[in-house]
C-alpha cells in the first residue's frame, strides 16, 4: 500500500464512523399509531367532531346518573343499592372531570352535567334524548317512589341509562377515524367495561328484589 493510501485510512474511517453514528439518528422508527402518526403530518387534530359530540354529549349523560343515584339516601334504598350508587357517583363525576379537561385544553365548549337543556342529542333538537336517557316523566316517577320501590325503578331505569351509554359508545366506534385520542380510547372502552358489568351486576339485584309495587 502506498503512503499516500496509508495516510488518507484514518479520514475514510473517520468518514465512516460519523455516517454510522448519524444514521440511528435519522432512521428512528416512530411509536406513534399509523392514525396518529397521519394526524401529525398533516397537521389535524387527533379527533374528529364525532369525538367532540360523544365526549359533550357524555357529560350530560353521565350527569344524570350522578343526579338519580344522588337521591338514593333521600329516597331510603336498600344498603346493595345506596353502595351501588355511591360507586356511580364516584366513578361518573371523576370521567365527567376528565371529559372536561379535555375539551377545554382544545379550547371547545365545555357543558355543564346538570343542565337539563344539554341532555339532548349534540346537534339534534331539544326533544331529542340520547340514548338511555330518562324522560321527564321517568324522572318524575323515581322521585316518587321510596324504599324497594325505588330501587326496583332505579334498577330498571339505570339499566336502560347504562345500556344507552354502551349504545352511544358503538355508535363512535362506528365513524371512521374515532378514539384515536388516547383518553377517547380510555373512556369509550371504559364505558363499555364497565356499564357492561354493571348492568349484569344490577340486574342480579333487580332479580333478587321481594315482589311488590314501585312505592314500597
Amino acid at each position: 500500500m502506498s503512503r499516500s493510501a496509508i495516510r488518507s485510512c484514518p479520514i475514510t474511517l473517520a468518514v465512516i464512523a460519523a455516517a454510522a453514528l448519524a444514521a440511528p439518528a435519522s432512521a428512528q422508527v416512530s411509536t406513534l399509531t399509523p392514525a396518529a402518526q397521519a394526524a401529525a403530518d398533516s397537521g389535524r387534530p387527533p379527533y374528529t367532531p364525532g369525538d367532540v359530540a360523544f365526549m359533550t354529549g357524555m357529560i350530560a349523560h353521565h350527569g344524570q346518573a350522578v343526579l338519580i343515584a344522588g337521591w338514593a339516601p333521600s329516597h331510603d334504598a336498600g344498603a346493595s343499592v345506596r353502595t351501588l350508587c355511591e360507586r356511580i357517583v364516584v366513578g361518573q363525576q371523576d370521567e365527567i372531570a376528565a371529559m372536561q379537561r379535555w375539551l377545554r385544553a382544545r379550547h371547545l365548549p365545555v357543558p355543564d352535567p346538570g343542565a337539563p337543556h344539554e341532555m339532548a342529542m349534540p346537534g339534534m333538537g331539544h326533544d331529542t334524548l340520547m340514548p338511555g336517557m330518562l324522560t321527564s316523566a321517568q324522572l318524575a316517577q323515581l322521585d316518587a317512589a321510596r324504599g324497594t320501590g325505588f330501587d326496583r325503578l332505579f334498577l330498571t331505569f339505570m339499566i336502560q341509562h347504562h345500556q344507552g351509554a354502551i349504545t352511544m359508545v358503538e355508535q363512535l366506534l362506528a365513524q371512521p377515524g374515532s378514539t384515536q385520542d388516547p383518553l377517547m380510547f380510555r373512556i369509550t372502552a371504559d364505558v363499555n367495561a364497565d356499564q357492561g358489568s354493571e348492568i349484569d351486576r344490577m340486574q342480579r339485584m333487580l332479580a333478587a328484589l321481594p315482589p311488590g309495587g314501585t312505592n314500597q
